[in-house]
Parts: structure tokens; sequence; C-alpha cells
């Protein structure tokens, strides 16, 4: 992807910009393991491959320098399971996932008291602070937004396929209101990596997934700014232009 500035983030001094994007690799992998597990439902063992799922969570939260590394991220890891989970019940209609529920429960329940606050102080920093773990929250809504426009292009109908571009849609307008400073460059990554998808695999692209992502793209152009849109528009296409340029072979 194109540099392009940010804020400076509060929280980059305890976990660098490797930690972060590694915390929403992370998350990814735990949410798609426990959701794998939940569409399985009794073809699997649920209470034991949950456990495995949470001792490596544990693990990796643990494995930070220090006592404020930790808790971070325990608080990264929890808050990107949690919004993946926010994200699926939405776009596929679930009142709710019980197993990921499940597994952060546990995961809060093995911190001490002293944890705990430590904890819940940086999750409510990188709740409420938009410049709070910059880096995460790029990694972490692209790899989102990206599952979820595979999922529309992959459905079977117009209708299921409209449901998940609407959500989708919504999900990715509401950061531009809920992050003035840094919404757009979220937004600009996730519509530079569903572009890259989309042209690495042209042929395999269904009509009407093409139709619905050209629909996405119309429903951004109406719900932003028109000079946000632009922005986000020239950003995402330097990082596209940049991909297909990597691609090309060396004269």
């Amino acid at each position: 992807m194109p540099v392009a500035d940010l804020p400076l983030d509060q929280l980059a001094a305890i976990a660098p910009q490797d930690t972060q994007r590694l915390a929403a690799r992370t998350a990814q992998d735990a949410f798609a393991a426990v959701f794998r597990l939940a569409l399985d439902g009794e073809k699997t063992p649920l209470d034991d491959s949950l456990s495995q799922i949470e001792m490596g969570a544990y693990n990796w939260c643990r494995a930070g320098d220090d006592a404020n590394a930790s808790a971070l991220r325990f608080a990264l890891l929890i808050s990107g399971i949690d919004q993946w989970g926010l994200a699926y019940s939405q776009a596929f209609g679930l009142n709710s996932i019980s197993a990921v529920s499940t597994l952060l429960g546990n995961i809060r329940s093995r911190l001490t008291a002293n944890e705990d606050v430590l904890f819940q102080q940086f999750f409510s920093q990188i709740a409420e602070l938009e410049t709070a773990a910059v880096d995460f929250k790029i990694e972490l809504r692209r790899s989102i937004h990206l599952a979820l426009w595979h999922a529309m292009a992959a459905c079977d109908t117009p209708d299921e396929s409209r449901q998940i571009m609407q959500s989708l849609g919504g999900l990715m307008a509401a950061l531009d209101e809920k992050m003035p400073q840094i919404g757009w460059r979220l937004l600009a990554d996730s519509l530079a990596s569903i572009q890259i998808s989309f042209l690495s695999d042209t042929a395999g692209i269904s009509t009407q997934a093409q139709q619905s992502t050209q629909e996405l793209f119309e429903a951004l152009r109406h719900a932003l700014r028109p000079e946000q849109f632009q922005k986000i528009l020239a950003y995402s296409g330097q990082a596209v232009l940049a991909w297909q340029q990597s691609r090309r072979p060396a004269n």
C-alpha cells in the first residue's frame, strides 16, 4: 500500500506496528476457528476445541514484554474477536455467536484483578480514541471487509448477496462517521484489497458478484461526502496501480 501520513498512535510505544498487525491476524485466526466450530455444531467436541483456541490466544497475549504489553495484547485480541463477531452477526442475520461469547468470557476469566484493570483501560482507549492502535485497526478492518466481500461474491442468490453487500456497505460507511481522522484510510485500504482480489481472479468472479461489487461502490459513493469518497478512491487507486506494476515482468 502507498504511504500516507497518519496521526500519532498513542499505543505504538507499547505495541509496535508489527505487534498490532499480528494481533489483528491472531484475532482473525481465533474467530475463524471458533466460527467453524459453531457451523459444525454437534460434529466437533466444542469444549475441547474451544480450550485449545483459548490457550493459544492466552499464550500469545502472555508473551508481551511486561504487564502493560500483555494487557494491551489482551485488549487488542478481545477487541478484534469481538468486532469479527459483530460484523458476521450483522451480515448473516445472527442474534449472536455463542461460541465467540464463550471464548471471550473464558479469556477474560483468566486475568487477575490487577490485569483486568489494565486490560479495561487499554480496551477503552482502543474503542474511544480512533488514533490508538492505528495499524491494528487498519489490518483488522481490511480483513473483515475483505472476508465479507468474498462471502458476498460466493453467494448463490442475488438476495443473499444483497444482504451481505448492504451490511458490508453499512459497516464501511459507519467508519467515516466514527473515525473522522483515519476512517478514510481504513476504507481506502479495504477498497484497494477488494479491487486487487477482484482483479486477481476476474475469470472466477460471477456476473452476480461483479454486480454486487459495483453496487457496493455505488452505495459508498452516495453515503460518503463527495470529497471524502474521491480521497478514498485516489488512495486505493494508487495501491491497485502499485500492485499491478509489481506484477509486471522486469524489462
